[in-house]
């Protein structure tokens, strides 16, 4: 495996620090830190997005029957994971911190509770939904893999003179 750079932290500190800062770049597009955090939230980030990417489309149909309260059985068809994406979402959700989704300013709890119903995890099915078939697509355009992080710098940080560097998504 390749080499990780320390960053000054102790081992549980600097996995929780870069779970955290790829969790924000995935769920905001784009986090300011500095060049070295940058290098290691590109690493985890590109492996994240790499998984999205392969498995987003591959579900499998299936009915399942259940007892209604009135005892009668009832069939309905549902679209499951596949045993893939079941693995690569699993993978995800080991990694990447849970963000709840926010309310919007014009929406009441009642809405807000509606619209957020269906989904458990949101940075999770953002991956699936947003940037698995956007980065597939620019994949096959290009005759490509990889490259979804992209690395401006910013210059020097007050105080410490740290190189600052603003990560996003291409």
């Amino acid at each position: 495996m390749a080499q990780q750079r320390k960053l000054g932290l102790s081992s549980d500190m600097r996995k929780a620090l870069i779970r955290n800062q790829v969790t924000n770049l995935l769920w905001h597009g784009r986090i300011e830190t500095s060049l070295a955090r940058a290098k290691e939230v590109r690493r985890m980030a590109e492996r994240m997005v790499t998984l999205a990417v392969r498995e987003y489309d591959k579900t499998v149909d299936a009915t399942k029957e259940y007892h209604n309260e009135k005892g009668q059985i009832v069939k309905i068809d549902v679209v499951n994971d596949a045993a893939s994406k079941l693995h690569a979402r699993r993978i995800m959700l080991a990694y990447l911190y849970n963000i709840p989704e926010a309310r919007k300013d014009d929406e009441s709890r009642t809405e807000y509770r509606e619209r957020t119903r269906d989904v458990k995890h949101p940075v999770v099915e953002k991956l699936f939904r947003e940037y698995g078939p956007k980065y597939r697509k620019r994949n096959e355009e290009n005759n490509s893999a990889g490259g979804y992080t992209r690395i401006y710098r910013l210059g020097p940080r007050r105080g410490d003179a740290s190189e600052r560097v603003l990560i996003e998504m291409v």
